[in-house]
């Protein structure tokens, strides 16, 4: 699953992934994140009128025909199951989105008892893209959105059994072109960079929603 993520590099190095986006989203001035957490405002990118366009939303999807905010997780959504499922199925065939990041965290059971993180990245630290769908709630005036999942890669089972779908650069335009067909769409979620990533462990500062800054990042000494 994908509960906190981290976006601390430049906004240039982010923005960069997203030729498509207007020249005016480039320029902004975008604090380093360490420890985003669900309901937490995000941004993600979206298909516009002139190509890629940049939004900014709650990470915890709230359906267009929600009469309130679920209080069932719904920052993560399933790939297997995201185009069925009434919570999801109309966000997956014409409001797919792309979630910019550079990390995320898991947990794993230690033998005090407690849990320790570990923060997981491609190599390098490069910046990618969660797959993930939108949704507009006119009713609540809610823009939100949530993260897809896959069963985890061999080399993270162990972190836990399930991964967030980081998509190659390849895929971005077709994944948020709501002209691309759900079989098609469900098609790039298989192409998906969670073989690539690696990991390593952190401190328990970040255990804390509240915690922030890039301590958070640095791994725990031998």
């Amino acid at each position: 699953m994908c509960g906190r993520y981290t976006m601390y590099l430049t906004w240039a190095e982010i923005v960069a992934l997203y030729s498509g986006l207007p020249k005016a989203e480039t320029g902004r001035n975008v604090p380093a994140r360490y420890n985003i957490t669900p309901t937490q405002d995000v941004f993600f990118v979206a298909h516009g009128d002139e190509g890629q366009t940049l939004k900014e939303g709650r990470w915890w999807l709230v359906p267009h025909w929600a009469k309130e905010k679920s209080k069932w997780p719904m920052f993560n959504a399933r790939s297997e199951t995201a185009a069925s499922k009434p919570a999801f199925r109309e966000a997956f065939k014409s409001k797919r989105c792309l979630i910019p990041a550079d990390g995320y965290y898991e947990w794993t059971k230690a033998e005090d008892g407690g849990k320790d993180p570990r923060f997981i990245h491609l190599p390098e630290v490069q910046p990618f893209s969660f797959a993930g769908l939108w949704a507009y709630n006119i009713t609540l005036d809610v823009l939100s959105c949530t993260i897809l999942t896959a069963a985890a890669a061999p080399k993270i089972e162990h972190l836990h059994d399930r991964m967030p779908i980081i998509l190659p650069q390849e895929s971005y335009d077709a994944w948020i072109d709501p002209a691309t067909d759900v079989e098609s769409a469900a098609n790039l979620l298989q192409d998906n960079r969670g073989h690539e990533l690696v990991s390593y462990r952190v401190e328990r500062l970040v255990n804390s929603n509240r915690s922030q800054g890039p301590k958070l990042i640095e791994p725990v000494s031998p």
